[in-house]
């Protein structure tokens, strides 16, 4: 995994006057300092600290964001791992030693509802 690569005092002026004062994702207005500066693909999966991968969000939409690039990360790493060898494949039943038994019908004699019915004895 690469070093979290954050962005230079310059790039960050650069993307908060590109923004002019709102959020890139919602266009919600933005007062000063209130904008955080995200990276649009992360640095986990190979994104670089510039301009072009870079812009200025809202708090909302930033959460929002980091959640989504965390189960993307989290995808990339399982995957990666499985591909290398460093994971082994779940078995398709895993815990099950061996096939149920099937199921045996067992049929009783019942009464049918359309025949009739013997005529019970008086006393």
């Amino acid at each position: 995994m690469s070093k979290r690569m954050e962005f230079t005092r310059k790039v960050k002026a650069q993307i908060i006057a590109r923004a002019n004062g709102k959020c890139e994702k919602c266009s919600a207005m933005l007062k000063t300092g209130e904008g955080e500066v995200d990276h649009i693909l992360p640095c986990a999966l190979g994104g670089e600290a510039t301009v072009a991968n870079g812009r200025l969000l809202c708090r909302v939409c930033h959460v929002g964001k980091t959640a989504d690039d965390i189960r993307r990360v989290r995808k990339f790493d399982r995957q990666r791992d499985k591909v290398t060898g460093a994971l082994r494949p779940k078995s398709a039943l895993s815990g099950r030693k061996s096939p149920k038994p099937a199921l045996t019908k067992i049929v009783q004699n019942r009464r049918s509802l359309y025949e009739p019915t013997q005529p019970q004895e008086r006393m």
